[in-house]
């Protein structure tokens, strides 16, 4: 039995080490991420910690930081007092073009029309 109860102490090690990446990634959407920095502050290495956070999350982590920022900027849309190219910079865009072609991707409708509803 030890080696089953060391596997799944490391499962749980590794699920929290995941968990803290994707806490901190939720709230620094907006902050450039250095993956291999990411990953060594999770004790794995680039190639570990990308197939294991795309395992547990579905997403790559900059897809991940990415429907993070796309998220927020939703919900920056919706309160509505504010324009689509601050919500883009706020959120972490460079470029509000880009950040347009990755929201309507990603929501099937322009920034600008959730932003007038």
């Amino acid at each position: 039995m030890g080696d089953t109860l060391r596997q799944v102490g490391q499962r749980s090690d590794r699920c929290q080490q995941l968990k803290t990446a994707a806490d901190w990634l939720v709230a620094n959407h907006s902050e450039p991420v250095v993956i291999p920095d990411l990953a060594a502050s999770s004790g794995m290495s680039v190639t570990s910690f990308h197939r294991h956070f795309k395992a547990v999350t579905r997403f790559s982590p900059l897809a991940f930081q990415r429907h993070m920022r796309l998220l927020e900027a939703r919900k920056l849309l919706s309160a509505g007092n504010t324009n689509v190219s601050r919500v883009a910079y706020d959120v972490g865009y460079a470029s509000p073009s880009q950040f347009s072609r990755e929201y309507k991707s990603r929501f099937g409708t322009a920034p600008v029309a959730d932003l007038q509803r």
